[in-house]
């Protein structure tokens, strides 16, 4: 059982309770069993590290088809001009060198019961567990307008690469005292204080190369995850340059029309000169496909195991999970990555699992120099997972030494837990 979360254990990468699972020692004289992973981003690719590390005999395929991630956490610095998008980047050399396979294909189809996956270029993978790390999609039939045609000229940037470049392309061309529109969905999404870091970073570098110009945030929430902070923070360094207009004042985008670069609301129309415009989501296509997803769009599991309430054999973690009250992050995806994988191999032994404790933990940088904390710890509950005692979050009143501090720990904690899933 996870130590409280405080600001000390949260940077130095205590993102995962799993790790302290023990590996039981019985698996060692058994038969490997064959795990397939689809999904190489946080979530999958330490889970796919750590049935590898439990027992080097698993037969482990992680099923990808991009040969480098790209990292949501830190991309809006990118899009702000802080950062290039190369630190951004990273490779599964490291995961290979430990013994997993890689398949650089996209999982296209599977079969839950001669369990096999098959990839793009038709290759089948045979698994004994298979483990749907897929990460988010979009809902498109949600946003009327919008499709990936319209997100080359309104771009969501809320899967890392060419999009974040494209929005930060945007934003470098427009004129001072133009307006950047941030179309902000309902909950649940990727990362929900996510499009109010991106708000307030965008913000900064306007007020440094474009001070006439403003950031309008379009809500389909009238209430969001660290609010007063961000709002304390908007105040101090922007003053009137980022408008928010939240669902109760007809912020939610019902609709939008690329060609006259249009956002509809249900009080009024607005252009902007630069509109990013972040859908409603569901879980990755691979969980519809496998039939994981419920009517919600999302997968339901069993909070212990992770395994599907669905499909039998099939575990479901990250984003693409309904986990309650743990967000949807690239820490709790990893430390959901570890906890799936020490209850792969519990089940492969013959054990019950153990009761997972996890922990979640979100940096939001607002300028550089000033970020703030917000960590929780997580267990099962029912169905789904609840928070428990020992969460840490920054104080409102905080002095500027304590945002410094954050800020740079923020860093820390990104280059360790990237470290821990990607070598």
């Amino acid at each position: 059982m996870n130590a409280p979360v405080t600001r000390r254990n949260a940077v130095l990468g205590i993102t995962a309770a799993a790790t302290s699972f023990a590996v039981p020692s019985i698996l060692r004289a058994q038969s490997a069993g064959r795990i397939v992973v689809v999904g190489g981003g946080f979530g999958g690719a330490a889970c796919a590290r750590a049935l590898k590390r439990a027992q080097a005999g698993l037969q482990v395929t992680l099923i990808e088809p991009n040969k480098t991630f790209t990292s949501c956490p830190f991309s809006n610095e990118v899009i702000a001009g802080l950062r290039e998008i190369d630190a951004q980047q990273f490779g599964y050399d490291r995961l290979a060198a430990e013994g997993v396979t890689v398949a650089a294909q996209a999982a296209t189809a599977v079969d839950a019961q001669k369990r096999s996956v098959t990839a793009a270029d038709g290759a089948t993978f045979a698994y004994d567990r298979l483990v749907l790390s897929p990460g988010i999609d979009f809902h498109l039939e949600a946003l009327p307008g919008y499709d990936d045609a319209a997100s080359e000229k309104m771009p969501h940037a809320w899967k890392a690469g060419a999009q974040t470049l494209l929005l930060r392309r945007q934003v470098e061309a427009m004129a001072d005292g133009g307006t950047v529109a941030i179309a902000i969905p309902a909950n649940p999404s990727r990362c929900p204080p996510a499009p109010y870091e991106r708000a307030s970073l965008i913000a900064h570098y306007l007020k440094t190369n474009k001070p006439r110009s403003k950031v309008l945030i379009l809500d389909a929430k009238d209430n969001f995850s660290q609010q007063r902070l961000f709002e304390r923070a908007w105040k101090e360094l922007y003053g009137d340059m980022i408008e928010r207009i939240a669902l109760s004042q007809g912020g939610r985008v019902t609709s939008v029309d690329p060609a006259t670069m249009t956002i509809v609301t249900e009080f009024g129309n607005y252009t902007p000169d630069v509109a990013n415009v972040i859908p409603p989501q569901r879980a990755g296509r691979i969980a519809e496909i496998a039939g994981v997803a419920d009517h919600t769009g999302w997968c339901p599991i069993d909070p212990v195991t992770f395994e599907s309430k669905l499909v039998k054999n099939i575990h479901v973690i990250g984003d693409a999970c309904l986990g309650g009250g743990i967000p949807k992050s690239a820490s709790a995806a990893s430390g959901q990555g570890k906890a799936c994988a020490a209850a792969i191999v519990a089940l492969l032994a013959g054990r019950a699992p153990e009761t997972p404790r996890l922990t979640g933990v979100c940096y939001n940088t607002v300028a550089p120099g000033y970020g703030f904390l917000l960590a929780g710890n997580y267990q099962p509950k029912g169905d789904i997972f609840a928070e428990v005692e020992g969460g840490a979050t920054s104080p409102v009143d905080a002095p500027r030494e304590l945002r410094a501090r954050e800020a740079t720990e923020a860093e820390r904690w990104f280059q360790i837990i990237t470290a821990d899933v990607f070598g």
